[in-house]
């Protein structure tokens, strides 16, 4: 029998996911389904919504919980494609932080595992996407890029 590839690893060994600090995070739909946005309708500018989909209004409530569900977690900025999306979760240090504190990993799981329970089936990729934001300028950076994303959609190397 043909052994199965290993799945490659992408966190940082040795890195504390629950320590404070700014991550930029990013999780695909299984197969990148285009799940999220109505179908036939575009995003007609930066002050408007993309057009959410009933799934997408499910994410888009997920999303928004994370902030009352975890003390000293905070998700600083997002956007909802139309098969991924992108958002910056703030973990601060807190008074009394313990070992229970959760870590980026168990964030995401829980936001991903809440979602497809609610929607009936299993819509995410097996693993997401993370970036450490290490100064103000890459935070700078990574906030255009969300706030911008969805008028680059074409463009988009998920966009299928």
């Amino acid at each position: 029998m043909e052994k199965l590839p290993k799945r490659k690893n992408i966190r940082l060994n040795e890195y504390d996911y629950s320590q404070a600090g700014y991550y930029f995070i990013t999780i695909c739909t299984n197969d990148k389904k285009n799940l999220f946005w109505n179908v036939g309708e575009t995003y007609g500018g930066q002050f408007q919504k993309p057009p959410l989909s009933k799934i997408g209004e499910i994410v888009d409530l997920g999303i928004n919980k994370i902030n009352s569900i975890y003390d000293n977690v905070e998700i600083n900025k997002y956007v909802i494609m139309p098969n991924h999306i992108h958002f910056i979760i703030v973990l601060c240090a807190g008074e009394g932080q313990s070992k229970t504190t959760p870590t980026i990993s168990r964030i995401v799981q829980q936001l991903k595992g809440s979602i497809s329970k609610q929607v009936g089936f299993p819509l995410w990729q097996k693993s997401f996407y993370d970036h450490i934001i290490r100064n103000q300028q890459e935070y700078e950076k990574i906030y255009e890029y969300i706030e911008t994303n969805p008028l680059k959609w074409e463009e988009d190397k998920y966009h299928i």
